[in-house]
């Protein structure tokens, strides 16, 4: 995922992404985001920028060997992973290589589209919400999350990135937080053909380990890796340090654990 459809990661880039940001930052937002579409057992559940399948894996312990659940996503090195990783006993999940802006799937086919964190980067947002719609079964449901600020975390780590490699690479790190307002994203839902439109903040506290490591794990894990390649050995270090001595207020334990928020839509197809 990115600001456009090309963020693309290498096989190596796309497990670190599943062991840092996917398993600790969005990992945790997954079942809220089932939970708030009323996922149940039996039903036909779309997982649209799916990336490593946090929610997708979500979801399919709701619908159960009855159930179907599909995970798309653009960059095929998170889907490779997506599909190695452990399968959930009795619910079969199908992974396709597929834009958001062309799903290449039957129309009414879903009870329950789900989109965490992955319409800030889609080119044609309102392509890809009609491409939801589209696929959903009549009365559908529709939802999807998108960051509601830059973060207390990725402020620390942008402010390290631009003070040792460059402001440019900073804001590259930041794309994933350019996410619609609250009114923008609620306009964009209804004039896709959605209704009973409804935005809301969710809050949680999140837990990194090791923080100089992880930031590290974690940048190698975006398309910032190469810029973070380029600079040596010791700038490197002092930009984990730096996030660390930002983030020292919220030290626990082996790490820290800091408050998040994000917006989450809830929708259905007319």
């Amino acid at each position: 995922m990115a600001t456009n459809e090309q963020w693309q990661l290498t096989m190596k880039a796309a497990e670190l992404y599943e062991r840092c940001p996917a398993r600790y930052i969005l990992g945790p937002w997954a079942p809220l985001l089932v939970e708030t579409a009323h996922v149940t057992a039996g039903e036909r559940v779309l997982d649209v920028a799916c990336g490593t399948g946090v929610v997708t894996r979500a979801a399919a312990e709701r619908v159960g060997r009855r159930g179907r659940v599909v995970g798309i996503d653009l960059n095929p090195g998170m889907i490779a992973v997506a599909r190695s990783l452990a399968a959930i006993d009795d619910a079969p999940i199908e992974w396709l290589e597929r834009s958001a802006l062309d799903l290449g799937l039957d129309g009414t086919s879903f009870d329950a589209v789900l989109c965490q964190q992955g319409l800030q980067f889609f080119p044609d947002k309102p392509v890809a919400l009609r491409e939801m719609r589209r696929v959903l079964d009549r009365n559908g449901r529709l939802a999807l999350s998108v960051w509601n600020n830059v973060g207390i975390y990725n402020t620390a780590v942008s402010a390290a990135l631009a003070q040792f490699v460059g402001s440019d690479t900073a804001a590259r790190f930041n794309a994933s937080r350019k996410t619609p307002a609250a009114d923008e994203l609620q306009q964009l839902v209804m004039e896709a053909g959605f209704s009973d439109v409804e935005v809301s903040v969710s809050r949680i506290n999140v837990h990194l380990p090791q923080i100089d490591q992880f930031v590290l794990e974690h940048l190698a894990a975006t398309p910032v890796a190469s810029a973070l390649e380029a600079v040596d050995a010791e700038a490197r270090r002092k930009i984990g340090a730096s996030a660390r001595e930002q983030l020292q207020h919220y030290a626990d334990g082996d790490g820290i654990t800091y408050p998040e928020e994000t917006h989450v839509l809830t929708a259905r197809r007319k």
